[in-house]
């Protein structure tokens, strides 16, 4: 047993969490707005047919990761394990600003992004290890993080178009070693966390399936419909390997002593509810962020970085809604309602702007936006983390990012397709033109069409936010509320009886 963390401790401890998961999820979007300057001085020949590689390798590996440092978690202990993935992350860092050719950089990238996958799920495990028992409100320190990681996604491509105006590319990448390792020396003699019970076994096997089904799934979002026809061999080929790697995982799980994704935890009404609003959730941000943009910059003629600033609304949503929560004394249930309901509203005012919408308007959308998700990120999570045992508080809390990260990759995909069709029947030529027309001499119809095909989008995305509203009043109510007191250690997730709807 540890000795209990002194209130100063604690503070350091919530800071240096929040540093390091904004830092993950800066560097993850961060390159977004460089990828151009990197392709040039890197391969000016090739180097711009890479640049989907470049931003891809970093989810792909930080995904695959997810399943298995949420074992690690409850396995080894979250601070050893958070030691690791900020090493790890660092020492990646370091590469991709040394990386002397576009090859290198994405397979330092995929480095970069296994230490990452830690830093943005690891992080919420400490951050739930970290909070006082006894006070009713700790747990509402989970939900700061979860908004510092919205705000990062938001201000992350602002952040990126400053630094290639003004400074190489290469400080993306090098800034973050003197953050990391003051991260890392903090870390090392502040956090003082709980050990972790008797020793376990780790499923490498389920671990590897999972990150096997998710690359394949990831692989089909970003090739298909762009690099290869939904119906190639390729597409289909990374379909059939996705849901035959699927039913294997399931079935290991099932029959693994100790699983990386316990299937006993879906029993658990909260749990099971929540990771389903979080991937919807996670589409309507995807398709959000993304597609806005897309909407600044073609229907409006906003140039890049102007557009990013239009995040700043949404980030300031984001962060002013989860410090207001935090010290607000409500339901988690009750605030994951709320958001679902502004985030609905704003998809919805999203979907009826048009070509002549003041962008005051588009601004104040963003904000809305903001403020809904602001209420659901991170408070789905403390939900999980109350409504499991200690012993499976790293699984919960990586799953229910994986079912976020999924939901995303998901819902680009999706919404692209829904793009393309919409642009290809209205567009000039009909079924045969496609985007180049943007840029041709029947500029207004096309621009016309796109607007037309972005509000299919949102209105899809509002769809998604409609449907996570209604699971969400189905979540138990006093869901995810901290107790006043510890309190006796839940029993196991298989032992507990199943909770229907």
């Amino acid at each position: 047993m540890t000795a209990p963390m002194t209130a100063a401790r604690r503070r350091v401890g919530f800071g240096v969490c929040l540093v390091t998961m904004l830092l993950a999820v800066l560097d993850q979007n961060i390159v977004s707005a460089v990828t151009v300057p990197i392709a040039r001085d890197l391969d000016p020949v090739h180097g711009i047919d890479r640049i989907p590689w470049l931003i891809t390798a970093f989810a792909l590996a930080a995904t695959a990761a997810l399943p298995l440092y949420g074992k690690l978690c409850d396995t080894l202990g979250a601070k050893r394990v958070f030691l690791g993935a900020v090493a790890v992350f660092l020492v990646g860092s370091a590469l991709c600003g040394a990386a002397g050719s576009m090859e290198w950089l994405i397979a330092f990238r995929a480095l970069q992004g296994i230490g990452g996958g830690g830093l943005m799920s690891v992080t919420m495990v400490v951050i739930a290890q970290l909070k006082d028992p006894a006070k009713k409100g700790a747990g509402k320190g989970s939900a700061v993080g979860g908004l510092v990681a919205g705000a990062g996604m938001a201000l992350g491509p602002l952040l990126g178009a400053y630094l290639a105006d003004h400074a190489d590319w290469r400080w993306i990448f090098y800034v973050n070693l003197p953050v990391g390792i003051a991260v890392l020396a903090v870390s090392a003699v502040v956090l003082d966390l709980p050990a972790p019970g008797a020793r376990h076994r780790v499923d490498y096997l389920g671990a590897a399936l999972a990150a096997a089904f998710s690359t394949a799934l990831l692989l089909v979002t970003e090739w298909g419909g762009r690099e290869y026809a939904w119906a190639s061999p390729v597409v289909l080929g990374l379909i059939g390997a996705a849901a035959v790697l699927l039913a294997l995982f399931l079935w290991r799980q099932a029959t693994a002593a100790e699983p990386v994704l316990p299937l006993g935890l879906f029993r658990v009404r909260t749990v099971r509810l929540a990771f389903a609003v979080q991937a919807l959730s996670g589409v309507a941000m995807m398709g959000s962020i993304v597609y806005v943009m897309l909407y600044l910059q073609v229907a409006r003629g906003v140039e890049p970085t102007a557009a990013s600033l239009f995040m700043l609304p949404l980030a300031f949503g984001l962060t002013a809604v989860g410090l207001l929560t935090a010290r607000l004394d409500r339901s988690p249930r009750t605030t994951v309602i709320s958001g679902a309901v502004c985030a609905g509203v704003a998809m919805g005012l999203l979907a009826l702007s048009g070509t002549g919408t003041d962008l005051w308007a588009v601004r104040g959308e963003m904000l809305l936006l903001g403020v809904g998700f602001g209420q659901l990120l991170g408070q789905l999570i403390v939900m999980v983390q109350q409504a499991v045992p200690l012993r499976q508080l790293g699984v919960a809390t990586t799953g229910i990012r994986f079912f976020q990260t999924l939901g995303g990759a998901l819902g680009t995909a999706f919404f692209g397709t829904v793009l393309a069709r919409v642009y290809a029947a209205e567009g000039p030529g009909g079924a045969t033109s496609g985007i180049a027309g943007l840029r041709g001499g029947e500029r207004a119809d096309a621009v016309a069409a796109f607007t037309s095909g972005v509000d299919v989008v949102f209105l899809c995305a509002a769809g998604a936010i409609v449907l996570a509203l209604l699971l969400a009043l189905r979540l138990p109510k006093g869901a995810g509320v901290a107790e006043a007191s510890p309190g006796p250690t839940p029993s196991p997730i298989p032992e507990a009886a199943p909770q229907t709807p």
